[in-house]
């Protein structure tokens, strides 16, 4: 087996660490880089939210910390985390949790979902300033943290999204995936540039392509019933019923052919076109739902259902997660790098947590980190502690 692949991930997490450039003069350093990054993320699994917490768990926990770096003069304070963490250059730190990402899971991974979140908290409205929103890409079966792409003020998720998979091809990420995007990434160049980087893309068609829209709608209406792929799926639980229906078909030399509208945008190598109805029935309601899909992998009606619901996981699985069990929408750090880099942090630990092998919730997991020492050494990965 490659030896890098044996290394403990403390031992890597410490590597990637070291790649991050120190903002302040040398001969002011009382705290290393290493130490502060290593102690927010060991905080953050450990169940604390701000930098007041972390830097009293440090002190708490100083021992433990030595085990891994010296920390000669202990841990900074609240006020120096803020500042530290504020100066951390945001870009070379989110490359550096992309490497490490991609060391913790070698294989590419099969699904892959990217949607954006805002963390609600972060806005400064006295200086004109939104609150962070980023885009994030998520393995969604392995339930792991790719990486994520802050979108810029005045901008939105188009913009940011090209950029997020470039960054992911560059690591290594994209190469064979499926790619699922919501409507805001049904666009002929996310979807060229998804096709350029060996992979093949899922995305929902909405109103934002009214043309495409509507000759799927037409197609799906008009095709014989028995032309089409069918599968059938119902779910039951927390007081509802989901009865979902999904057709699909790979006719589609239609998209190709010379006959298009004037200026119409292509999308390059559709394979598969599907519509998936729903109804939807709570308590003494029930509401209906038609949802439409463009795929450039030839996708069965079974496959393309499961694709379809995995993507739904990067809401359930990271961006609730993050707000319930890490409480990210009350972080208020607005100065600075500092939101970003925390974002950052926090990815670092809820993948590192979803590491455990154990039938413990998140949120019991980080309990624990907090309690036990040698639960949380098991977490960060160090086999020589």
């Amino acid at each position: 087996m490659d030896l890098e692949l044996e290394k403990p991930r403390l031992r890597r997490l410490l590597d990637h660490f070291a790649e991050v450039t120190d903002p302040r003069e040398p001969w002011r350093v009382a705290h290393p880089l290493p130490e502060v990054l290593l102690l927010v993320v060991c905080g953050s699994i450990a169940s604390c939210d701000d930098f007041d917490d972390i830097a009293a768990w440090g002190e708490a926990h100083l021992d433990f910390l030595r085990s891994f770096l010296p920390f000669e003069h202990g841990v900074p304070g609240e006020r120096w985390l803020n500042i530290l963490m504020n100066r951390i250059d945001s870009e070379l730190f989110s490359a550096c949790f992309m490497a490490w990402a991609r060391e913790l899971r070698p294989d590419a991974p099969e699904l892959v979902a990217l949607d954006g979140k805002t963390s609600r908290r972060t806005h400064d409205r006295p200086a004109g300033q939104a609150a962070l929103h980023l885009v994030s890409a998520f393995a969604t079966r392995e339930r792991l943290m790719l990486g994520q792409e802050a979108v810029q003020a005045k901008s939105n998720e188009i913009e940011a999204i090209p950029v997020l998979l470039g960054k992911l091809a560059e690591a290594g990420s994209l190469q064979g995936a499926l790619v699922s995007i919501d409507a805001i990434g049904c666009n002929p160049k996310i979807a060229g540039e998804i096709r350029g980087y060996g992979a093949d893309y899922l995305l929902a068609v909405k109103a934002n392509q009214t043309q495409l829209q509507g000759e799927i709608e037409r197609f799906f209406k008009d095709a014989p019933p028995d032309s089409l792929d069918v599968f059938a799926d119902l779910d039951k639980g927390h007081g509802r019923i989901e009865d979902r229906r999904v057709f699909v078909s790979r006719d589609v030399d239609w998209f190709t052919g010379e006959r298009r509208f004037p200026g119409e945008h292509r999308f390059p190598g559709i394979a598969t076109i599907a519509k998936i109805e729903t109804r939807i029935e709570v308590a003494d309601r029930c509401r209906y739902e038609t949802r439409l899909y463009i795929s450039s992998r030839p996708l069965s009606a079974h496959d393309l259902a499961e694709a379809v619901r995995c993507h739904w996981r990067i809401e359930n699985a990271l961006h609730w997660v993050l707000d319930v069990i890490f409480n990210e929408d009350q972080s208020r750090l607005r100065k600075g790098h500092g939101a970003k880099n925390m974002a950052v942090v926090r990815h670092f630990a809820l993948n590192l947590l979803r590491t455990a092998n154990d039938k413990h919730s998140l949120k019991t997991r980080r309990k624990l980190a907090g309690w036990n020492q040698d639960y949380l050494a098991s977490l960060i990965g160090n086999s020589s502690r």
